[in-house]
């Protein structure tokens, strides 16, 4: 598993749920410890998130590529033969 791919799938929705959490925190009435650091947790959690959004997810691999410049080949290969044909009639 690539950083690319556990950035995507683990870091990013912590960091959401950190930004989550930290403003749940601010707006509870029972417990001091959370009120107070409520708002470091929502600018961590929004730290994180501005680092981890900028990591680009892992490339799909085109596996089709190979298929689809064959086809085109093909495509061009017809098109001469055609050509060919019709320019030795005139």
């Amino acid at each position: 598993m690539s950083f690319r791919s556990t950035n995507q799938r683990f870091l990013a929705p912590f960091a959401q749920g950190l930004m989550i959490f930290g403003i749940i925190s601010l707006c509870q009435p029972w417990s001091l410890f959370l009120h107070q650091y409520g708002v470091t947790l929502t600018l961590v959690g929004l730290i994180a998130f501005m680092v981890t959004s900028k990591i680009a997810p892992d490339p799909d691999k085109d596996e089709g590529f190979i298929d689809k410049s064959l086809d085109t080949l093909e495509i061009n290969e017809n098109a001469s033969q055609a050509g060919s044909k019709s320019g030795g009639n005139t």
